[in-house]
């Protein structure tokens, strides 16, 4: 057989979701289940992968911005059958063609394979399993000998019928030049009045060709999404699958029912994480990290022995070895957190570098700032650094301390050693091993009256 070309049908507008969104671009752990299906399908190095989109097509193709795509269109909204018959122009005869499902987000790289050697024999493969209750799915049909003899859809399905456990998945791989004879012969005698892609099946049986079953490993891995409640379900199903392969690399969860992973997250040993903990995008937890509870990293590296109290919010940080961040504190975008820095509680930090054992303890704010070692932020203390139009720099030496309630006005700098005095207003430059103070003279009004109310 040729090389391999995968089709993925993802025109279903998913009404039973109730939604305006594209049943598609409904999130599995952080990412549109078409990217599930697409990653899938890249493993297998195909030669080609078309994805065909009906209405909506267009947010489906912005959220998939991959250039290795190709988008096939399915104007009219008539079945399986005919979205594959879309794609078919471009996928040449001497092709193994494998058709996934947009809606099918877990299959495994090792079903795919099974189903890709399966049909590079010549055989049609059909991906199935076996559920306890098989509603909404159609059926798969077997003869006197057990071997395949189609596949009924529900809708079309007699009681009896619908009492056969085995479905299909809707995944299938056959040789191209076979399918798109039986394309052509589709016909739209159904309950849909819609061309079936299942109807294939009966007749490769027909032909004489072999038809061969693919069991997928568990029902999880080929059930399709199509509502809200088979979206949650499956939802937590990876959830638990992606706790434990944290647990294996080393972590110890709390409890592994309140942790979400919604992207790539690799851990050291002996990390510990508490209960209701969110992981996004790419993480790093170094070894020994112990992380909250109620917190949310998104896009970050954690370094060795760090801690992070609960109910914190990271996204986009560096943050280095032996730190010790919140309870209820935030780093932003660009914080880069050196060696033993420490940020406490309701301390925001946004494209700042705190340099090794630098602390701000509680209350404070510190964007687009600079701070060399051992610098102590005191409560209350903010860099001003947004003047209505730019963003501007705050540059602390080393060993500085800023006393409680002062405002640096930036771009402004402290100097190595000095000390800004509590609730002073900076707004030039101070020197280095010296005490700056910038306060108004205290003032009592003597005989002052507070105003009444008029009426």
């Amino acid at each position: 057989m040729g090389a391999l070309h995968v089709v993925v049908l993802a025109a279903g507008k998913g009404r039973r979701m109730r939604s305006d969104l594209p049943k598609v671009l409904h999130e599995l752990a952080g990412r549109p289940l078409l990217r599930h299906v697409v990653d899938a399908a890249r493993g297998l190095e195909p030669a080609a992968l078309h994805v065909v989109v009906g209405e909506g097509g267009d947010r489906v193709r912005a959220q998939l911005p991959d250039p290795g795509l190709r988008w096939v269109w399915q104007h009219e909204r008539l079945g399986t059958g005919h979205a594959l018959r879309q794609a078919m122009p471009e996928v040449p005869d001497e092709a193994t063609l494998l058709v996934l499902c947009g809606d099918v987000p877990l299959v495994s790289r090792a079903t795919l394979e099974a189903a890709r050697a399966a049909a590079a024999t010549g055989a049609l493969a059909l991906v199935t399993v076996t559920v306890d209750d098989p509603s909404g799915y159609g059926r798969i049909l077997s003869d006197s000998a057990g071997r395949v003899a189609g596949i009924v859809e529900e809708r079309d399905a007699g009681p009896r019928e619908r009492e056969i456990g085995e479905i299909n998945s809707g995944i299938l791989a056959a040789p191209a030049r076979d399918l798109r004879r039986w394309l052509g012969r589709l016909q739209r005698r159904n309950a849909q009045g819609e061309y079936y892609l299942t109807d294939v099946v009966a007749q490769a049986v027909a032909d004489g060709m072999t038809t061969a079953r693919v069991r997928a490993a568990s029902p999880e891995e080929v059930l399709g999404v199509n509502d809200r409640v088979q979206l949650a379900r499956l939802e937590r199903h990876l959830q638990a699958r992606l706790a434990e392969g944290l647990m294996r690399e080393g972590a110890t969860l709390a409890d592994p029912a309140r942790v979400d992973v919604r992207g790539p997250v690799r851990v050291g040993r002996d990390v510990r994480i508490d209960a209701n903990v969110i992981f996004e995008g790419e993480v790093v937890l170094g070894d020994g990290v112990r992380i909250g509870p109620h917190t949310c990293i998104r896009s970050s590296d954690l370094g060795a022995r760090s801690e992070v109290l609960g109910h914190c919010h990271i996204e986009h940080a560096r943050v280095g070895e032996d730190c010790r961040i919140g309870p209820f504190a935030r780093l932003r975008a660009g914080a880069r957190l050196e060696r033993g820095v420490r940020v406490g509680n309701f301390v925001e930090v946004k494209a700042t570098r705190m340099g090794a054992g630098s602390r701000a303890g509680h209350l404070s704010y510190l964007g687009d700032a600079e701070l060399g070692r051992e610098v102590n932020v005191g409560a209350g203390a903010i860099t001003c650094n947004y003047d209505g139009a730019n963003k501007h720099r705050t540059v602390i030496g080393d060993g500085a301390f800023i006393g409680s309630g002062v405002e640096l006005v930036a771009p402004v700098a402290v100097g190595e050693g000095a000390f800004i005095g509590t609730g002073s207003t900076v707004t030039k430059d101070a020197p280095a091993g010296q005490l700056t103070l910038a306060r108004t003279r205290q003032t009592t009004i003597p005989r002052w009256k507070r105003p009444a109310r008029k009426g």
